[in-house]
């Protein structure tokens, strides 16, 4: 439980200014304190980010548990990856669910990362745009995938990620627009929310109005409609 405090509490300030926007204060209060904490596995989140390209999260999940399967321990790391991607029976990397592409990504990220070439280490001393820039070299790993490891590993407090389809979604129904906002829309639109959007986007994804069920189109009316005199 303090752990949880502890947490919740880093984002005080974060909270603070966030609650300046009536809708994101309406957002913060249903959904309570933000629990985004730093991760230091940052090879496995993006291994994770490929596998749920083009696929839902439940196909992700699933293959993800039936990759770390094949491993002792149930974990992930850059040289026991690259050696089954490369030596592995051919139906048991099948079994997994790799698609021919999925299997070139994410080799090309484990041998990366095995030759030392991604500075993951570093990291923590680079800026937002040297790791965006040091990643989306790898196969298979675009900008919006390095902004979910810089929002959920290192937990950098100013990433706004505007191609993300959820976030988009949550404006629209939280802010009232008629449709689903362009990226370019969005980039002016959340400067009331810096330098804190990290966190403005933790909300809208947890936001309740966007995992609530869209409203049915009404039914035509069968009776006649009487005209206008």
């Amino acid at each position: 439980m303090w752990f949880e405090d502890k947490v919740a509490g880093k984002w005080e300030p974060a909270i603070k200014h966030l609650s300046k926007d009536k809708v994101m204060r309406g957002i913060i209060k249903e959904v309570g304190p933000c629990t985004l904490r730093p991760r230091r596995d940052y090879f496995v989140k993006l291994v994770q980010s490929i596998l749920s390209q083009q696929v839902s999260t439940k196909a992700a999940t699933s293959m993800y548990k039936k990759l770390t399967a094949q491993f002792t321990g149930k974990k992930l790391n850059p040289t026991d990856l690259a050696h089954f991607m490369q030596h592995a029976e051919e139906e048991v990397i099948r079994s997994v669910g790799f698609s021919r592409q999925k299997r070139a990504y994410v080799l090309d990220l484990a041998q990366r990362f095995e030759s030392g070439e991604i500075p993951h280490k570093r990291f923590g001393k680079m800026s937002d745009e040297e790791i965006v820039q040091s990643l989306i070299q790898i196969k298979g790993i675009g900008r919006w995938t390095v902004e979910m490891l810089l929002i959920f590993a290192l937990n950098r407090t100013d990433v706004w990620p505007v191609d993300d389809l959820a976030i988009r979604e949550s404006v629209r129904r939280n802010y009232g627009f008629d449709e689903r906002p362009t990226p370019k829309q969005l980039r002016g639109f959340a400067d009331r929310w810096k330098p804190y959007r990290t966190i403005a986007s933790w909300y809208l994804w947890r936001s309740p109005k966007l995992h609530a069920p869209a409203p049915k189109p009404e039914a035509p009316s069968s009776k006649p409609r009487s005209r206008v005199r």
